[in-house]
């Protein structure tokens, strides 16, 4: 997908990808990194993709940030969402929405290496 047509998406799509994406990451890097059996990969991997973890994530990342993905996390972030997470504070669950946004922006436009390079030493 070109850059201008993945700008053009609606950043509660783009956040909806990332989603899926961060979560792949996550249980990628710990199969790598541990050895661990199914259920407790699963309860890291929860841990990991929660709206605290992923704002806490957002607040790491935000100044490396180019220009495009900024725009991309700021939009999802300060959308208007009609959900909210179980365990987390809403601006937690907005910042976690325009994490997950840029995740998905850089994945549909393929920026893996990119991608790698915001959130790879973070998980």
């Amino acid at each position: 997908m070109s850059l201008s047509s993945a700008r053009q998406l609606n950043p509660v799509v783009l956040a909806y990808i990332g989603d899926a994406v961060y979560s792949l990451y996550v249980r990628a890097k710990l199969v790598e990194t541990t050895d661990y059996k199914a259920h407790v990969l699963h309860k890291k991997c929860s841990s990991i993709v929660c709206a605290t973890s992923q704002s806490q994530v957002a607040d790491e990342i935000v100044d490396r940030l180019s220009e495009d993905e900024l725009d991309v996390y700021r939009r999802a972030r300060n959308s208007h969402v009609h959900t909210s997470a179980k365990n987390a504070t809403l601006g937690d669950y907005m910042k976690a929405t325009g994490l997950e946004a840029v995740v998905g922006y850089l994945y549909l436009t393929g920026q893996e290496d990119r991608l790698g390079e915001l959130i790879g030493d973070l998980i």
